[in-house]
């Protein structure tokens, strides 16, 4: 890493948002152009900087700032330029003069120190020597805070991030508790906020930092899907994490639970630990439901009778049993659970519901978990259906430990029922959230396929909903007319009753296409992508087709697939700017996906002739196309559906991804023309039958799968989903048992 010290006399560009800079810096022998991210505007400042020389195509030798401290000028025409350049607010030129005049060398010491002897300048009252002090305190604060950061090994780019979320505050949050960092910063996590700790004097085996590394493994076991974890399964990973005893950790979950951070409960003869949010929302979610199921309607069966008659006879449709009792049980309980898989009938059930309740004058709410399920039960229904954060009204936070709703039990919803579809997309969370909003009285109906991959949260709501049985729940198995036609649907009933599919028939929509090495699947699916089914079908093959992956590594994984695709269907060219990010790269034209909840990120809707419509909010796995990137101001804009577009900064691109291959996690709650997906080793977890059920229903046209049969016949015969812990479904059995009893 080479050296550079100088001072910088002007800015050539400057972006406000992430503190990119571009200026000139003067040395003892020549003037060179610097490039990184700063928290603040350093013209006239003496900088010490650590970095590299870089050739830069078009503006040409720049020197890469990577590390920097502001040192405070010690010559007296120095101080006077310092104090002139308009930094230090009170102060113009010919009042800095005056003041190095008056103090020499001891100057910033009497701004410091002895502001009240600023007085003795003739212009400069008491509280004009306040303010200067105060602006000039505020300039040697931030001074202090990056040189405190990057004294921790903390890069520029995070010490901007950082100092934006914590400000002047920033040296006594990381000081109190490092460990916030890996909460409240996106990109730093556990370890890196650890090194940070040690480096401040944290000991290894202080309570502080024992407990900061449960509570970071309980939020991890919570993004894989666990509400809570086993005792001992957390001791070991503790262990494995902190290098401590298991004794001392032991004593430090005994200590947090003391003090309710933490809750330890025997759930079938095992001691298991929750981090607190978590069993809150188990237990609410769990007497939420009891309490609307509860509830008796004044409707009589002979009125749903014939109501359902009338509803049938005004849009021409004829019921099947089962779907008569899904309809009569949705009117006539507080809470019931439609399941089934696709072309079960679960769409003319919901919009069978909808018309009886519009029939008699109550109010129906619809949602869903995701945008993309929201905007197909609006197509579905033709009636408007919000995601369940819209529909709540979230209020700001920049993560979802911090997201709170306007909807709650001070302020319900407005419904007399409510419709939530995709419901194995919920998480324990946002479920508690929702139940909040519905008052009692509010009929709740929620639709969803039990066999789909669970929630990306913590839960599993569903499943555990319809395995307690304290909750009456429709099971709807029959495909019906107008779906046997497609292979597709009948396919994914044969897999989840762990049948081969039939693949490759005359006038089919699934096909499977052996190949034998992942480089011959990756180089095929490539081929289908960009020229055999574009050609075929006459389609766009970015809008139209998604390949889909078990995983993210490996010539058929996520990440090798998208920088294939991307090579051929968006090459590099003179015309199209890009930005390189770590090993991605990221052209105008691309196809790209959001994969953090981000609720403040702006978007606008442009409107011809109109004003555009402004909001906020682009959540985990929404699809968009990158439609501009300015060097410059180091931005660029994502287009999502519905025509939004949302500004990034730099910054915040560690939080897209390419999008022309993605997971099949990453998939739910979206349906596409097409989809693609290679069929090979994985590791066993990933190769599972709700995993390739859930792949093939994103499709709506047409499946294409490429790889080795035996592979297939593995994961459809391996029905063993990856174990949650939870336990909604022993609460709500045991409440309901308790119930009955009384």
């Amino acid at each position: 890493m080479e050296e550079l010290k100088g001072i910088i006399f002007d800015i050539i560009y400057r972006n406000e948002e992430n503190g990119y800079t571009v200026a000139l810096l003067e040395t003892d022998i020549n003037i060179i152009t610097i490039t990184g991210s700063f928290p603040s505007d350093l013209t006239n400042e003496t900088i010490q900087m650590y970095g590299k020389y870089v050739k830069h195509p078009k503006y040409g030798e720049q020197f890469q700032v990577e590390a920097y401290s502001i040192l405070l000028p010690t010559q007296l025409d120095a101080i006077e330029n310092y104090l002139a350049s308009g930094m230090i607010k009170g102060i113009g030129p010919s009042t800095a003069k005056k003041i190095v005049e008056t103090f020499g060398d001891n100057t910033f010491s009497v701004i410091q120190n002895n502001p009240e002897r600023l007085t003795e300048i003739e212009g400069i009252g008491e509280i004009k020597a306040k303010t200067i002090s105060e602006s000039f305190i505020n300039q040697l604060d931030i001074k202090e805070i990056m040189m405190f950061l990057q004294s921790h090994n903390i890069s520029p780019n995070y010490a901007v991030k950082i100092f934006k979320q914590y400000g002047n505050s920033t040296i006594s949050v990381i000081s109190e508790n490092p460990y916030k960092l890996a909460e409240d910063v996106f990109g730093i996590g556990f370890k890196l906020a650890d090194k940070i700790a040690s480096s401040i004097g944290v000991e290894k085996h202080s309570s502080f930092r024992i407990a900061s590394g449960l509570k970071y493994l309980l939020m991890e076991g919570a993004a894989k899907g666990h509400s809570y974890l086993p005792q001992s399964v957390l001791i070991n990973m503790a262990v494995a994490l902190l290098g401590a005893d298991k004794e001392v950790i032991t004593l430090e979950i005994r200590n947090m639970a003391f003090q309710d951070k933490l809750h330890i409960e025997n759930i079938n003869g095992q001691e298991c630990v929750y981090y607190i949010p978590y069993h809150n929302a188990e237990i609410n979610v769990c007497n939420k439901l009891i309490s609307l199921s509860s509830i008796d309607f004044e409707l009589t069966e002979e009125e749903i009778e014939k109501l359902l008659n009338v509803s049938q006879q005004d849009n021409s449709i004829e019921l099947t049993e089962t779907q008569n009792l899904a309809v009569k049980e949705a009117i006539k309980n507080g809470v019931t659970v439609i399941t089934g898989g696709p072309g079960t009938g679960k769409t003319t059930i919901i919009k069978t519901i909808i018309d009886i309740f519009e029939k008699i004058n109550k109010k129906v709410l619809l949602s869903a978990p995701t945008g993309r399920a929201a905007k197909k039960i609006t197509e579905s229904t033709c009636r408007e259906a919000k995601t369940i954060h819209r529909m709540l009204e979230y209020a700001y936070g920049e993560s979802d430990s911090n997201l709170t709703f306007n909807k709650n039990e001070d302020f319900p919803l407005d419904a007399d029922a409510v419709i939530v579809d995709e419901v194995s997309m919920l998480d324990i969370i946002l479920m508690n959230n929702l139940l909040k909003a519905i008052k009692l009285g509010t009929r709740l109906i929620l639709v969803g396929d039990m066999d789909q991959l669970p929630s990306v949260g913590a839960g599993n709501v569903l499943k555990d909903i319809i395995y307690s049985e304290a909750i009456d729940t429709i099971r709807l198995d029959k495909i019906f007319r107008q779906a046997q036609g497609s292979s597709i649907i009948e396919n994914a009933h044969r897999i989840n009753s762990g049948n081969m599919p039939t693949c490759n028939e005359k006038d089919s929509d699934f096909f499977f296409m052996k190949k034998s090495t992942n480089k011959d699947i990756s180089d095929l699916i490539v081929e289908l992508y960009t020229e055999r089914l574009p050609l075929k079908y006459s389609i766009d093959p970015v809008k139209d087709i998604q390949v889909l992956s078990p995983m993210k590594k490996g010539d058929a994984g996520v990440i090798e697939l998208n920088n294939k695709l991307q090579e051929i269907i968006n090459p590099p060219s003179k015309l199209k700017a890009e930005k390189v990010v770590g090993k991605v790269i990221f052209r105008v034209g691309d196809k790209v996906m959001q994969i953090k909840n981000n609720y403040q990120l702006p978007w606008n809707i442009h409107i011809e002739d109109g004003k555009d419509i402004e909001g906020e909010g682009i959540y985990n796995g929404d699809i968009g196309y990158i439609i501009f990137i300015n060097e410059k101001d180091q931005e660029l804009i994502v287009e999502y559906d519905d025509k939004k577009e949302a500004l990034y900064n730099f910054s915040q691109l560690d939080e897209l991804i390419l999008a022309y291959a993605s997971t099949v996690h990453k998939s739910q709650g979206s349906e596409f023309p097409i989809i693609i997906m290679p069929i090979t080793w994985a590791p066993e977890m990933l190769l599972t039958r709700n995993l390739i059920y859930t792949a093939v229903t994103r499709a709506k046209n047409l499946v294409v799968l490429v790889g080795q049969e035996k592979y297939l016949e593995f994961m459809i015969k391996n029905d063993k989903i990856d174990n949650r812990y939870s336990a909604l479904d022993l609460r709500l059995k045991q409440v309901k048992e308790f119930y009955n009893w009384e």
